[in-house]
């Protein structure tokens, strides 16, 4: 179904793989030059285009437009305030798709979305209002154009598949733009996502991506990379269905994702009004590819994702025929992460020998599509969804596709089934919609299905399951009354319906400033809306303590910042840091606040040892044993141990927390993402590499880390950082902080970008 090659490749005329260099050689009747072909990628023709820099291994990219949404927009734009912003240098689409329950946390949800009116007024930019488009789609329907890159502050930022390089960053990436900076990265190696065959009826997009994410996520084939999706397989899909797997490629851990284009994607812009926005996009005759993942489409079945991670793949079929095997490995993959928080158990959802679920959701950039939709009412027509605990609920992406839908019969068709047709909305991806009963079973056609992203609270004994399935196959499970089935067993004739684009719905109710700022416009704010606390800049030493220890495999942004209800808190940064790590680690806060006591008797120049008797301990041993430590500024500050951070939301807020909480640095034997990694510098922290077997480490929950001369060190580049865990004698550690770019050195220096802006 898929192979994985161990070595590079090269592809000949968009269609022939070949790995040997000789055979290249021999099929073209010339010399081929590995160095010449990798510059044949349709990435590396996008990325040359964009950058500033003048040398391709080192990217200053300047994108064509940005896109945010209301948990990310006040942040980034009171940064930008911050650091001097007077317009926005190019479009710049403010979305309200994430905190559109105006009635959560009061009038907190609705002043964000009026300081994005005012902001967009007043700096020259694009407001949707809330219930008209999620991020992407409105992003896919009116901003993609073939060759053209986008920087959006949501990590399913992912326009590939129409011919536009996107990428999810943390806000302060997006700040870097909005005061013409550049994204500074070093030149990312791509890969070839073959596609060969057809898919049979009945697999969806979302079965295509979960089988890919299956094959790359945990041996990292893909991280930081730019996946380029190539072959005859391409041509046999909808444009709705190249998106549909265009936008999971987040979850492999990739950089960003380009597809060839053709006449599908050229009838895509023509529906939508902007055809002059298509260009075709193909790889050169001769390409060298970093790596490459043949997919046999022929081959591709109806999947699953269990709980709690996308890369956690079954077949739907093998599920049923090995229920209780897979149920409980799947309880047992749990424990790991959910620990004894919660009495966690599957086996119950056994009911006659099969798997019920009570919930199902199709919604967001991967499930709200027009041809998901439309298939999964071809499904249910004339059946019902019956009346027991099982619901189905149905969130089209935008009101241009909810319209469309009405017209053409599909959401009567829906609603006579059963189910309930909503509006745009990105809840049910991040916990704060359709969150189903403690121990309930939810199959979802949405992005993820970590631990909490669908509402559950552990410290409060509340724990659900997501798995992430396509349309159709949760249509079928519906059809079937919750009782899992796979789309591939039902008999069903599609009929294919054809869309129809209807600009006016954005024209009569988007507010487009087209480019024009109107300085006259006076923001309006909200009581939760609060400027960033003061952060101090990098001392010559460093104290931190370990004040959250995780030995998880990969540490989720929502388990260090948790999405769902706390995302009303986003435009406050000290009310949202009460929320980190809560359920994960709910002692972390309070641990946190305790060591930055001493950090905040520092900056109002007082003594340390006053402020925390524990720091006075430390301090004392070190002057005893460590003389050298008197000399210069200390900082004293908490840091987290994980051994691979960041996976999942480009959320800041994951870093940013931290850091208002008085987090210096973080530890970890590797990050999961680029933009987790990005966002720890952008606010000053430090993104510690330790290479200590997670299981045998020199420093525990509750050490202090004495890291001397950390300024000097930053400054001189050096490679191997030494440092010493406190106790009754001193036990050297060695850290190492990677790849760091001089700005990104410059940031850390500071304290914060906010910092490094100012001057």
């Amino acid at each position: 179904m898929i192979q994985l090659y161990e070595k590079g490749v090269y592809l000949i005329s968009g269609v022939d793989i070949v790995e040997n260099e000789n055979e290249v050689k021999s099929r073209i009747g010339k010399e081929v030059c590995q160095e010449e072909a990798a510059k044949g990628t349709i990435a590396y023709s996008i990325l040359e285009e964009h950058n500033v820099s003048g040398n391709m291994e080192r990217l200053e990219i300047k994108f064509d437009k940005l896109t945010s949404h209301d948990i990310t927009f006040v942040g980034i734009i009171q940064t930008a305030r911050a650091s001097g912003l007077e317009k926005f240098p190019i479009p710049y689409v403010l979305t309200n798709c994430h905190n559109s329950l105006c009635a959560v946390g009061g009038t907190i949800n609705e002043d964000d979305h009026m300081f994005g009116l005012t902001c967009a007024k007043k700096y020259g930019g694009i407001y949707v209002p809330p219930h008209q488009a999620v991020i992407h789609q409105y992003a896919r329907e009116m901003l993609a154009g073939g060759k053209k890159m986008i920087l959006g502050s949501d990590s399913h930022t992912r326009y590939g598949a129409l011919g536009t390089m996107a990428m999810g960053e943390g806000g302060p990436e997006l700040v870097k733009q909005l005061l013409n900076k550049t994204y500074d990265i070093k030149k990312p190696e791509v890969v070839a996502i073959y596609l060969d065959g057809k898919v049979s009826n009945g697999v969806g997009p979302q079965d295509v991506a979960l089988a890919i994410i299956g094959a790359v996520f945990e041996n990292g084939y893909v991280n930081n990379k730019v996946m380029e999706f190539v072959g005859p397989g391409v041509e046999h899909l909808s444009a709705d269905f190249r998106i549909g797997i265009d936008v999971m490629t987040t979850e492999t851990t990739c950089l960003s994702s380009i597809w060839k284009t053709d006449e599908k994607i050229k009838e895509f812009y023509d529906i939508h009004g902007r055809i002059e926005d298509y260009e075709e996009l193909n790889p050169k005759d001769v390409t060298y590819y970093d790596g490459c993942v043949y997919v046999n489409l022929n081959e591709i079945k109806p999947m699953i994702a269990m709980p709690f991670h996308p890369s956690n793949v079954y077949t739907i079929e093998e599920v049923n025929q090995n229920l209780k095997d897979i149920l409980h490995e799947v309880e047992k993959k749990a424990a790991v992460s959910l620990g004894d928080a919660v009495d966690y158990q599957l086996m119950d959802k056994i009911v006659d020998g099969k798997l019920y679920v009570e919930q199902g959701i199709i919604a967001g950039c991967a499930g709200g599509g027009f041809e998901n939709i439309c298939a999964a009412a071809d499904i249910l027509k004339g059946k019902y969804i019956g009346s027991d605990a099982f619901t189905l609920s149905v969130y089209p992406a935008s009101t241009p596709i909810y319209t469309e839908l009405a017209k053409n019969g599909v959401i009567a068709e829906l609603m006579e089934s059963g189910s309930v047709v909503k509006t745009a909305f990105c809840g049910p991806c991040f916990g704060a919609g359709d969150t189903p009963a403690n121990n309930a079973f939810s199959i979802r056609h949405t992005t993820r299905n970590f631990p909490n992203r669908e509402g559950s609270k552990l410290q409060n004994g509340q724990i659900s399951s997501v798995a992430l399935m396509d349309a159709r196959s949760i249509a079928a499970t519906s059809a079937n009354k919750g009782f899992l089935t796979s789309a591939a067993d039902i008999d069903v004739e599609y009929k294919g319906q054809k869309y129809h684009f209807d600009k006016r719905i954005y024209e009569n109710r988007v507010f487009d400033s087209h480019g024009e700022p109107d300085p006259s416009v006076e923001i309006q704010f909200g009581p939760n809306i609060k400027d960033w606390p003061e952060m101090s800049a990098l001392p010559d030493n460093l104290l931190i303590k370990v004040v959250s220890e995780i030995h998880d495999p990969v540490t989720t942004t929502d388990e260090l910042i948790p999405s769902g209800e706390t995302s009303s808190y986003r435009s406050n940064p000290l009310g949202l840091a009460e929320f980190t790590l809560s359920r994960k680690d709910p002692a972390y806060v309070g641990r946190a606040k305790e060591v930055q006591n001493a950090q905040k008797a520092i900056e109002a120049g007082g003594n340390p040892k006053e402020a925390n008797e524990e720091v006075k301990k430390i301090l004392e041993i070190l002057e005893s044993k460590c003389p050298e430590s008197q000399s210069g500024v200390l900082g004293v500050g908490s840091t987290i141990f994980a051994r691979k951070p960041g996976d999942g939301s480009a959320r800041e807020q994951a870093a940013s927390c931290q850091k208002v909480l008085g987090g210096w640095a973080n530890i970890a034997n590797e990050y999961a993402t680029k933009r987790y990694r990005s966002n720890l510098i952008n606010w000053g922290m430090l993104p510690f590499i330790t290479k200590e077997n997670h299981e045998n480490l020199n420093f525990h929950d509750g050490d202090y880390i004495f890291i001397p001369d950390i300024r000097k060190r930053v400054i001189d580049k050096d490679t191997d950082i030494k440092a010493y865990v406190v106790g009754e004698n001193l036990k050297e550690v060695s850290f190492t902080l990677g790849d760091l770019t001089d700005g990104e050195r410059d940031i850390i220096l500071k304290g914060c970008l906010i910092n490094y802006y100012r001057g």
